[in-house]
């Protein structure tokens, strides 16, 4: 069921309020396709917008990084945003003015909190790594303990959230319909290509797209 009120004043969509949605379901479902969202926040006078793989288990959207990096130790401390954009489509009208992109995005607000109890450090890098490849985390050499100290994880409440959506054709001015010019949509999307195995690894056959 499509949630009508924001969660908060920060995040309620105003330009083209149509076409918010503010349910978990909306949000979840977005946060899941992406593979990687900006985290912007402010740390030692200056502003930041740094780019990361992603996950999300539950309610919560997971990051993680090395234990030495900027923003592993600045996220707890300070509010963030965090932005997810997919790009559906190229919407072609028959003015400039009136062409647009189809997409889906999610913007979040809050504050991270570190993951530090090793054995749900090590489940949520599990599911992060099954999340990008099913199966593949009973393969793997195990996880060393040096391994798992050196890395911070951190996860974000998506209590605080909002999606905005757009997925239709064009919206041409009723004087332009006539335009001898072609109007529609020109889809994309994110493929998996073949896979290129390396030359000196032990398993030749690569897995299966899930």
């Amino acid at each position: 069921m499509k949630r009508s009120a924001a969660p908060s004043a920060r995040t309620r969509v105003r330009r083209l309020p149509a076409r918010a949605h503010y349910d978990a379901q909306a949000v979840h479902a977005i946060v899941d396709e992406a593979l990687s969202c900006t985290i912007a926040f402010e740390w030692e006078g200056s502003a930041h917008a740094i780019p990361t793989a992603h996950w999300r288990e539950g309610n919560h959207l997971y990051v993680h990084g090395a234990k030495a990096s900027r923003t592993m130790k600045a996220l707890p401390e300070v509010q963030a945003c965090v932005s997810i954009s997919l790009i559906d489509g190229l919407v072609l009208a028959r003015s400039a003015f009136n062409h647009s992109m189809n997409y889906r995005a999610v913007v979040a607000y809050g504050r991270f909190e570190r993951v530090d109890d090793p054995a749900a450090k090590l489940r949520s890098l599990e599911a992060f790594m099954e999340r990008i490849a099913p199966g593949r985390w009973a393969q793997l050499r195990p996880v060393t303990r040096k391994e798992l100290d050196a890395t911070t994880v951190l996860r974000l409440a998506l209590d605080e959230a909002s999606a905005k959506i757009r997925a239709w054709g064009p919206k041409d001015d009723a004087e332009d319909l006539g335009w001898p010019v072609w109007a529609g949509v020109l889809p994309l999307e994110i493929a998996r290509l073949a896979p290129r195995t390396e030359a000196d690894s032990a398993v030749q056959e690569a897995p299966q797209a899930p």
